[in-house]
């Protein structure tokens, strides 16, 4: 799921923009949500500071001690793969806004065939990026790969284990190989791990333990030599 957050100082226009996105995800059946909606920087530094960020809505000439340009420089900072649009009525903001790797510039008042151009074209990008997001299924579910610890064979299910919550689909390991990078390594054959995510392995019981401790798979001895293999060429676990 990509997370939106919108950072707007006028909240009549806060309330609108939240809703015509709410509804573009809605219509396009996309998977996303507005998980912030503020009219306070302060509240979107905070935010950003304990929270990845997919896409920033922002506001340049905001009402505040920090403008919109500011909020990006540390945006940036943080991440550099986050998606950023600059909405203004100051069209000579435009080309400084750039400057921060903008994804687009959507100009005041805000029309619902502009924005839903952009958010479209904006999945579109996202689409076309397989080594970042994955999509798993014909309803536009995406899952950041950066997330997904493991994926688990369940009869006719495939269940992708993230951080946040899993996510099911039907579909076998056979199907959706090849769209996987090449850190996904099969390691049994009911799992897939994700060797990035990997903290530690157990031998003796032949368990994977992951970054986040409530999460590990079982390693089978059919696997166990590729995925070692795999690990020792990433140069994880020193």
């Amino acid at each position: 799921m990509l997370n939106f957050v919108i950072c707007e100082d006028n909240l009549n226009i806060l309330t609108k923009l939240s809703n015509m996105l709410e509804n573009i995800f809605l219509k396009y059946n996309y998977d996303a949500k507005v998980e912030l909606a503020t009219d306070k920087p302060d509240n979107l530094v905070e935010y950003i500071c304990a929270n990845n960020i997919d896409v920033v809505l922002l506001d340049i000439n905001l009402k505040a001690k920090k403008t919109g340009l500011e909020l990006a420089q540390e945006i940036r900072q943080k991440n550099k793969s986050t998606y950023i649009i600059f909405i203004t009525g100051h069209l000579e903001y435009a080309m400084v806004a750039y400057k921060y790797k903008t994804f687009d510039y959507i100009s005041k008042p805000i029309n619902q065939e502009r924005l839903e151009e952009t958010i479209t074209r904006l999945f579109d990008d996202v689409y076309s990026k397989p080594k970042k997001y994955l999509k798993i299924d014909n309803k536009n579910t995406i899952i950041d790969e950066s997330e997904i610890n493991y994926i688990k064979r369940d009869g006719m299910k495939l269940v992708f284990c993230t951080d946040s919550r899993d996510y099911e689909i039907y579909s076998s390991f056979n199907k959706i190989k090849d769209t996987l990078p090449k850190n996904f390594v099969r390691c049994h054959k009911s799992y897939i791990a994700n060797i990035d995510k990997i903290s530690n392995l157990e031998p003796v019981e032949n368990r994977i333990i992951f970054n986040n401790s409530n999460f590990s798979c079982d390693i089978g001895p059919k696997y166990k030599n590729n995925l070692m293999e795999a690990i020792n060429n990433y140069g994880i676990l020193e």
